[in-house]
């Protein structure tokens, strides 16, 4: 009788290996470590700080960082470590909403554009390039200037400003996907379009899309604070990290950490996200995580 042949060990996936090799790479860990931690700072930030948010001691304020306030105090003598916990959610609930938005939306339309092609393709790739030809920070104060800055309004506005972006990758990547065999062998079965995209196309979309969708969460963050910053992002009593900034400036030379700490959060984490979109187009793309 013949020995069990020995089980042959189960090849490593892909991802598995991307991940081995991120190992390589200190700026991604990096950026994810960071993400990681604002993104705890984000859920649990506000049941943590050890100051209400809105808290004001005259008597305390300007004071500098000591163990009392680990940030030191602004002009109202409101604790600075208590407030960018505290507006950390709203970045990212703010930013991170925008960004699904205009994910979905460009999704939507990059698939329709890249498969119809024809009259639908130039008529919605025009309308994204009339878009694009706006600066993103202009059309923002231009509309919420209009319709008012609250949370729902900026989030709106975050995700109707990158929806061009987005769906231009994805028309890019339809656009070379619907020519390859395995979608032709779709269409010979006589497979409905639905089936086609959801099922042949959109698969194949999705690894490009999530770095799209990174790189787009840290301009989003960055547009966020820039409007917080001019006044037309969160209003008082929340405590935006822009508008932190933009009242800081005042007492710059007299507290330089009023403007400071909330600037270098807004900083760590723009660059953390960064890093974390690089480390994911190791992974996910075709050649990322070469050698």
């Amino acid at each position: 009788m013949q020995s069990a042949q020995p089980a042959k060990p189960v090849p490593a996936s892909r991802m598995a290996r991307a991940f081995k090799r991120l190992r390589r790479y200190p700026a991604t860990l990096f950026g994810f470590a960071v993400v990681g931690i604002f993104f705890l700072m984000a859920i649990f930030g506000p049941m943590v700080a050890p100051y209400k948010f809105s808290d004001q001691k005259l008597i305390n304020k300007l004071k500098p960082a000591s163990a009392e306030h680990l940030f030191g105090t602004d002009q109202f003598g409101r604790d600075i470590f208590s407030r960018i916990l505290t507006g950390s959610r709203d970045v990212f609930s703010i930013a991170g909403s925008g960004t699904v938005l205009a994910v979905l939306l460009g999704l939507t339309l990059g698939l329709l554009s890249g498969y119809l092609g024809g009259m639908a393709d130039e008529f919605l790739m025009r309308l994204m390039d009339v878009l694009l030809s706006i600066p993103p920070l202009l059309l923002a104060m231009i509309i919420l200037g209009t319709v008012g800055p609250s949370r729902l309004n900026i989030v709106l506005v975050v995700g109707f400003l990158y929806i061009p972006m987005v769906s231009r990758v994805v028309r890019s990547v339809v656009l070379d996907i619907k020519t390859r065999e395995f979608v032709e062998a779709a269409k010979m079965r006589g497979e409905s379009n639905f089936y086609i995209l959801f099922r042949e196309i959109l698969p194949n979309v999705l690894p490009p899309l999530a770095v799209e969708a990174s790189m787009r969460f840290s301009y989003s963050i960055f547009l966020v604070a820039s409007l917080g910053f001019l006044g037309l992002g969160v209003q008082p009593p929340s405590p935006d990290w822009g508008m932190m900034v933009s009242e800081g400036r005042t007492w710059f030379n007299l507290a330089p950490w009023v403007l400071l700490y909330p600037a270098g959060t807004i900083a760590l984490l723009v660059v953390g996200v960064a890093f974390m979109s690089d480390g994911l187009r190791r992974m996910l793309l075709p050649g990322g995580v070469s050698n």
